[in-house]
């Protein structure tokens, strides 16, 4: 087994594993949406005269939808259906008077749920410097041969990977950096829990280790959460059993793992 998988699976089941994570993850759960005072004008208004097709209107322009409804998706993606419709429209509307503006204010602002969080939390924490050195723009990474980070979007990443290094996936990735002479290539990934979306979480990350590039381009598979947790998951026989020998290791062991290659 590869020694970093092997010593990312030790810290997660004996040592203060989460405590530890919290630096690179620091979920907050707490920080609300701030509502536009615009947005929201407009739509007390029309909630306060009940003109129920633009109440709609108003409230597909919040990032949130205040109730659930499995029709929403469709009228945010057709608005023209808003008029087409109006005992869709009324049914809505009579919910969100039951409801009351109060409420209504209140469910627009909840907080992001934290898997929307976790994305830029990872290139937040390299960014800090926390892997020894700081990392540095597309222009200073490609006009220097010493140890360095990209300090880039996702999709720049991958324009950079595609135009240099042989990288063909049609997604960003969230960690490029220099070492030792050697170019490493990862993606990185918190799951939270078994199953579903986080399952997709982890096949998006060993398709990396999959993917051909450039010859002695090191792939690296940034894995943290549920993954380590030892049994019969097919998170952990995925690790321990179809990719036992590849780069797989949490995002504590990093730094560690750049400077031996």
């Amino acid at each position: 087994m590869n020694c970093f998988l092997k010593s990312s699976i030790e810290l997660a089941n004996q040592k203060d594993y989460l405590d530890q994570l919290f630096r690179v993850y620091p979920m907050s759960p707490d920080n609300i949406r701030e509502i536009d005072s615009i947005k929201w004008d407009r739509f007390e208004k029309a909630f306060s005269v009940n003109e129920q097709e633009k109440i709609i209107e108003s409230l597909l322009d919040f990032d949130l939808f205040p109730i659930k409804d499995s029709y929403i998706a469709y009228l945010r993606r057709d608005k023209s259906a808003i008029k087409r419709n109006p005992a869709t429209i009324a049914r809505i509307c009579g919910r969100l008077k039951e409801m009351g503006l109060n409420k209504i204010y209140e469910n627009l602002s909840q907080p992001k749920e934290t898997n929307r969080q976790i994305g830029p939390l990872f290139k937040r924490w390299v960014n800090s410097g926390i892997l020894g050195i700081q990392p540095v723009s597309l222009e200073v990474f490609k006009n220097t041969n010493e140890n360095a980070i990209l300090n880039a979007s996702d999709s720049a990443m991958q324009e950079f990977a595609k135009e240099h290094l042989g990288y063909t996936r049609l997604k960003g990735l969230d960690f490029i950096a220099r070492f030792n002479g050697k170019m490493i290539l990862g993606e990185a990934k918190f799951l939270s829990d078994f199953g579903g979306h986080q399952n997709a979480q982890l096949e998006d990350a060993i398709s990396l280790l999959n993917t051909s590039l450039t010859p002695n381009i090191i792939k690296v598979a940034i894995l943290d959460g549920v993954c380590y947790i030892q049994g019969k998951n097919k998170m952990f026989e995925t690790l321990t059993k179809g990719y036992q020998n590849h780069n797989i290791l949490s995002a504590l062991l990093l730094r560690d793992f750049l400077y031996q290659v």
